[in-house]
């Protein structure tokens, strides 16, 4: 399953500016990148590459002199190869046997406030079946209880707040989804990424829990396949993976991202919703 996407910023520099930004999608075990260009405008800028150990996230760091504009364009082409799994077989692991690299992800953090909502979590999931569905659960209850809706959250909004006021967008709604698990001792971390069939375009949110043997894909949204994700970084929660994270003053200008799929005679995969369990 083969995607082209990117994304074209540009920004208006009132004060000289730096900015680290994280939009390039990651080459893992499921997903390789087949091509890629990164394009800044103006070209003299440096550009300084760092990437995170255990978690790669391929950050990126520009300094813009005041009365600048800066334009960034980014493309890659991507072939995705899932792993799945029949959800039914799937069960949660103890902390005794959990890998200790995962965890780091039973803790709260900063928009995932796992402690504020431990009593919430066991009073409505603490019942239900123990494995992928129980996540699934926990996903269900966000569909149905949490409104999507653009504009209604801010830079700050935690998943304590999202549970509170019942409102949202994709950001939220991995917060809370990664607070509930890690409030049932289930690990789980926040993935950043393109999404095909998203409308309006835009960057991502959703999250993973570790489970049985490995890190499964939930989306509680439910605005784009599962299999149509495509991962530019993983965290603890938002704060870690930010698209952009900028010190000075500017405008943004322009903001278009956008994710294609790429038909292939050689695969019968399609990007579509699944019943089976998803890792990318």
């Amino acid at each position: 399953m083969k995607y082209k996407l990117g994304c074209q910023l540009n920004y208006s520099i009132e004060s000289l500016s730096t900015f680290v930004f994280n939009l390039r999608i990651v080459d893992t075990e499921h997903q390789k990148i087949l091509q890629e260009t990164l394009d800044i405008n103006p070209e003299k800028l440096t550009i300084d590459d760092y990437d995170t150990p255990i978690v790669e996230n391929r950050y990126f760091r520009v300094n813009v002199p005041a009365g600048k504009r800066l334009e960034l364009s980014y493309q890659a082409t991507v072939d995705m190869c899932h792993f799945y799994a029949d959800p039914n077989e799937i069960a949660e692991v103890q902390p005794a046997q959990l890998p200790v690299e995962t965890l780091h992800y039973l803790y709260p953090s900063r928009y995932c406030q796992s402690d504020r909502l431990s009593r919430l979590a066991e009073s409505e999931f603490g019942s239900l079946e123990p494995g992928y569905s129980r996540v699934t659960g926990i996903c269900n209850w966000i569909f149905d209880k949490v409104k999507y809706q653009y504009g209604t959250s801010n830079p700050h909004t935690s998943a304590f707040d999202t549970a509170t006021e019942r409102i949202g967008v994709c950001r939220d709604f991995a917060h809370l989804g990664i607070a509930f698990c890690r409030a049932m001792n289930i690990p789980a971390r926040f993935v950043a990424g393109y999404a095909y069939g998203l409308e309006p375009p835009d960057f991502h949110a959703c999250f993973e829990a570790y489970l049985g043997d490995r890190w499964y894909l939930f989306d509680p949204t439910r605005l784009a396949p599962q299999n149509g994700i495509v991962r530019i970084g993983t965290g603890r929660d938002a704060a870690d993976v930010s698209f952009a994270t900028i010190f000075g003053s500017v405008n943004m200008d322009k903001m278009d991202v956008f994710i294609d799929y790429i038909s292939d005679a050689d695969s019968q995969e399609v990007p579509e919703s699944t019943t089976q369990a998803i890792a990318i």
